[in-house]
């Protein structure tokens, strides 16, 4: 009993330091540290009430694939200050119905952390209408970590567009100003 209550500790704190937190979806094993299935995505998120809570799958916003309300998912969280693995927790995937009061007390929570938002106050009525806000809740069992770095190619996104630099911009950077 003593163990259990340390491991929810343990997840709580973690959770709510960490900014992201990488989770796998169905597909994987529950607590297995390899597997096949969707890899684990690096996700920003809110700890409130007892779980992580999540928003995405709309326009503008962070991709959730392979959570599926009632499903599972591995939570991996990194320390903040070091950046490596924490720990790592089984979860329950509970999809939050737009405009119940639980959805309402999780999006006023994201939308404090929301970093530029494209829409600014508009943003809940868009992720009403758009989004999925997804709730998180730890099922009681953390994983042993496993050796290694688990290191894995970045997986493919449309945000990798980088073009070369135009080539008078380090003349414009490091250009040093006239004094007057």
């Amino acid at each position: 009993m003593t163990e259990q209550l340390l491991d929810r500790a343990l997840v709580e704190e973690a959770t709510k330091k960490s900014g992201l937190i990488w989770v796998r979806g169905n597909g994987v094993p529950v607590l297995h540290g390899q597997g096949d299935g969707a890899p684990s995505r690096a996700l920003w998120h809110v700890w409130h009430d007892g779980g992580a809570c999540l928003i995405g799958d709309g326009p503008g916003e962070q991709p959730l694939p392979g959570l599926v309300d009632g499903g599972d998912a591995v939570v991996t969280v990194r320390s903040k200050d070091k950046g490596g693995r924490l720990v790592s927790w089984a979860a329950k995937v509970v999809e939050l119905t737009p405009a119940s009061p639980e959805w309402e007390e999780a999006v006023a929570e994201l939308k404090g952390k929301r970093l530029n938002a494209p829409d600014g106050e508009a943003m809940t009525g868009r992720w009403a209408r758009e989004c999925r806000v997804l709730r998180l809740e730890p099922t009681g069992g953390t994983a042993e970590l496993p050796d290694g770095s688990l290191s894995a190619p970045p997986l493919p996104t449309p945000a990798t567009t980088r073009q070369p630099a135009p080539g008078a911009l380090p003349g414009l950077l490091f250009k040093k100003r006239k004094r007057r």
